[in-house]
């Protein structure tokens, strides 16, 4: 095992940025630094603030996998820790693949604080009956380089259990210990009415498969001060570029789609920091949806939340952490926030948070690993500095021509055109010093010579 002159042991982690990072928005869209849905910073965020001790560093590793870092990672790190959310699903599956290639050529141990299976909520297994055996490798993998392995709820633990294994630990998710054994929400028994500020997320399945969308269009006529938050990379790039190029564009009847009236409202955000999301929630009265983290970003805010799940790896968290919840299929089309309001009781959640806690606590101690909470300030540090960096407020729609909302994005777009002119002429000059050979002229380039004369020709005034 790699080790530090000064004993402190390296972390390293995989996320798709560390929280300390502020990241302009343009390049956070350009690069992905949430792995396409947002909800992914909130987990990595909290478990960055965790393990984070005076004994040890926390470093992100980045969402891309790659095999051949494996020797680095051996001789760098003391111990390489996965968060993961709905990690068994059929489209995650090849990236489970690069992580079990990795998993398995590593000499250090290797830890996952929370994963969970997905599939429909009536927790059957047989969508993922055909990546069985990539799921037995990857567990078997981790289970080779840790004490136990951590699910998120109770169909997680029946599905590995079923398949044999016997060090599955139910914890949840890392995200909602981020303060820690404190969890407060805020109930002060007033109704929701129409001055409410109200939150409501979801995906473009929940909209174009249940009802969901029918409920958003009703919400936002009877509550005027309604917000929409989305979540993926793509609501992301339609809010701030009005990118309609990826598939999810075809569901027009999601907020984030510049065609419905409350992008041309102004009442949507996409956040790339969950220290901002979180901040913006404190300010609302309800939070309601189909996204488990967008409620429970509001949830950490104290924020009062319903989730309306629509999967088992929404449902499974939600029993387990005793969040208020509904099923999708079961909610009518006019659904009343104010009515998910009065029927949200928090007791349970709140009474049973420090069991919770204690519990991935212990997941923590058997596989090595410390916590701030009992090896260090509680996040004091953290939070310190996390309160001198002024992260980029949530991405809003582009609306309207006005000069200071194009300027910012006009200047990144010239930024990136010179760095790639001259990166292209530096690969120009490289390729011209080590070939002999000529260099072939481009498909353009011909067409241009073959075309242009006779243009030309033609646009000449006859004499």
């Amino acid at each position: 095992m790699a080790s530090n002159v000064n004993d402190v042991k390296r972390i390293l982690l995989r996320s798709g940025k560390s929280p300390y990072d502020v990241v302009p928005v343009e390049r956070a869209l350009h690069e992905d630094v949430f792995a396409t849905n947002s909800g992914n910073l909130i987990f990595s965020d909290a478990a960055h603030k965790i393990l984070e001790t005076p004994r040890s560093e926390v470093v992100s590793n980045g969402i891309a996998t790659r095999v051949a870092d494996a020797d680095r990672i051996n001789s760098e790190f003391d111990v390489f820790v996965i968060p993961l959310a709905n990690a068994f699903r059929p489209s995650f599956e090849q990236q489970l693949k690069r992580l079990t290639q990795l998993i398995s050529k590593l000499k250090i141990p290797v830890v996952v604080p929370g994963v969970g299976a997905q599939t429909g909520i009536n927790y059957s297994a047989d969508r993922l009956k055909p990546m069985q055996s990539t799921v037995y490798e990857f567990v078997s993998a981790v289970l080779d380089h840790s004490a136990s392995i951590g699910v998120r709820g109770e169909f997680t633990e029946r599905y590995l259990r079923d398949m044999g294994f016997r060090d599955v630990d139910v914890i949840g998710c890392p995200s909602m210990f981020l303060h820690g054994n404190r969890l407060v929400i805020r109930e002060d028994g007033r109704a929701l009415g129409p001055d409410s500020r109200i939150a409501v997320n979801g995906s473009h399945d929940a909209v174009r498969k249940h009802k969901l969308g029918q409920i958003i269009n009703r919400t936002h006529a009877r509550y005027p001060h309604l917000r929409f938050i989305g979540q993926n990379l793509s609501d992301a790039r339609q809010l701030h570029w009005r990118d309609l190029s990826h598939q999810n564009a075809a569901v027009t009847n999601i907020p984030t789609h510049p065609d419905h009236p409350m992008y041309r409202e102004d009442k949507v955000r996409v956040y790339i920091d969950p220290v901002t999301w979180m901040d913006d929630l404190r300010g609302f009265d309800f939070s309601f949806g189909s996204r488990i983290h967008g409620n429970i970003a509001a949830l950490l805010a104290g924020t009062p939340a319903t989730v309306l799940c629509g999967d088992s790896r929404t449902l499974e968290l939600c029993r387990y952490f005793d969040i208020p919840h509904r099923t999708l299929t079961k909610v009518p089309s006019d659904l009343d926030p104010a009515e998910l309001h009065a029927a949200a009781d928090f007791g349970p959640l709140m009474r049973g948070h420090q069991e919770r806690f204690d519990r991935f606590l212990n997941f923590l101690d058997k596989n090595g690993l410390e916590n701030t909470f009992t090896h260090g300030d509680g996040g004091t540090a953290f939070e310190t500095r996390m309160s001198t960096l002024s992260f980029p407020p949530g991405v809003r729609p582009w609306i309207g021509s006005d000069a200071a909302a194009m300027a910012p994005r006009l200047n990144w777009l010239q930024t990136q055109l010179t760095e790639l002119t001259t990166e292209n002429n530096q690969l120009k000059r490289k390729l011209l010093k080590n070939s002999s050979l000529p260099v072939q002229r481009s498909t353009y380039q011909r067409a241009r010579s073959v075309v242009g004369r006779p243009i030309k020709r033609a646009l000449r005034p006859s004499r």
